[in-house]
């Protein structure tokens, strides 16, 4: 049952993002796979658009916050409100306690304020005041960023950017995908068209599911190769982390459940190599004098590791 349900979830955000369905798909793997997304891309691609999509397609519950300079971290984990009434303090829940949490423009608000995610993201709790509130389950930060150098934009912290299991890209649409979008919104908002076609429950299903997808010692081998490999690149400063390694057995697990597999193959590993692994990496003076992007480096690396 929960194998139809992935289906009927794509296909709803389907209605809403034209054109862009590997992405659709590696979003929502990341959800599979208990993971956050990072989508970075120039404004008005659809970054947001299909986080609210996501959200809408299953009923938990739905958060979003604008990160401006002025937002601070108790905004996101809360803070305890004194009642005078009573003499005690109560806990008042920030915009993190949801299924789903939109961190919208991440990278406009202060360092301080982004580090209030790095418990949430890693251990799915919040700490305030000595004490520790444990989130809802499933949940999921999507954050959007607009590229680093924009006008009022910060880089976020490379720990910061480890948490996220993935970081992919809009891109614009082809020419048919862009006339088809033209034409959905000439008189309604696809998004008001998205229907709710599955359950906090059958999240948590799909993810158990998910985890249970089997890897041979011989793709994890194939995964430290590759880490390994960008640990001693020429080019990289900084490789890909255990943490990394994880992600990316955990992408690949949720590649093969989407491909009705319950067991991982190398194309799992290659489909979502790039997306894991590129916002992880820090590259040295030499690949920023050569102008060499961090994608070319892992296909390069992709290229030339064998499976076996």
């Amino acid at each position: 049952m929960t194998k139809n349900k992935t289906n009927l979830i794509l296909d709803e955000l389907k209605k809403v993002i034209r054109g862009k369905d590997d992405i659709i798909e590696k979003v929502f793997m990341a959800m599979l796979a208990k993971g956050h997304i990072l989508i970075e891309d120039i404004p008005g691609v659809g970054k947001t658009t299909l986080a609210l999509a996501l959200s809408r397609a299953m009923t938990g519950e739905f958060k979003r916050l604008q990160f401006t300079p002025d937002v601070v971290p108790s905004d996101i984990v809360g803070f305890n409100m004194y009642r005078k009434e009573s003499g005690s303090f109560d806990y008042i829940e920030g915009a993190v306690f949801a299924n789903i949490f939109l961190a919208d423009e991440i990278n406009r608000t202060s360092a301080k304020t982004q580090s209030a995610l790095l418990e949430v993201m890693e251990e799915g709790q919040a700490t305030v005041d000595g004490k520790t509130h444990t989130l809802k389950k499933p949940f999921t930060v999507i954050a959007t960023q607009n590229p680093a150098g924009g006008a009022g934009t910060q880089l976020l912290p490379q720990a910061q950017m480890d948490r996220f299991i993935i970081r992919v890209s809009m891109g614009y649409p082809d020419f048919d995908s862009q006339m088809e979008l033209l034409r959905d919104r000439q008189t309604v908002n696809p998004l008001d068209n998205v229907t709710a076609v599955a359950g906090a429950d059958d999240i948590i299903k799909m993810q158990e599911d998910t985890e249970a997808v089997y890897t041979s010692d011989e793709i994890l081998r194939y995964i430290t190769l590759l880490t390994g490999a960008t640990r001693n690149n020429p080019m990289i400063m900084l490789g890909i982390s255990p943490r990394g390694a994880i992600a990316l057995n955990r992408m690949a697990k949720a590649s093969a459940y989407l491909a009705g597999r319950d067991y991982v193959v190398p194309a799992d590993i290659r489909s979502v190599f790039t997306e894991v692994c590129a916002h992880r990496l820090i590259l040295n003076a030499k690949a920023r004098i050569a102008e060499t992007e961090a994608n070319e480096i892992l296909m390069d690396i992709l290229n030339s590791t064998p499976e076996e």
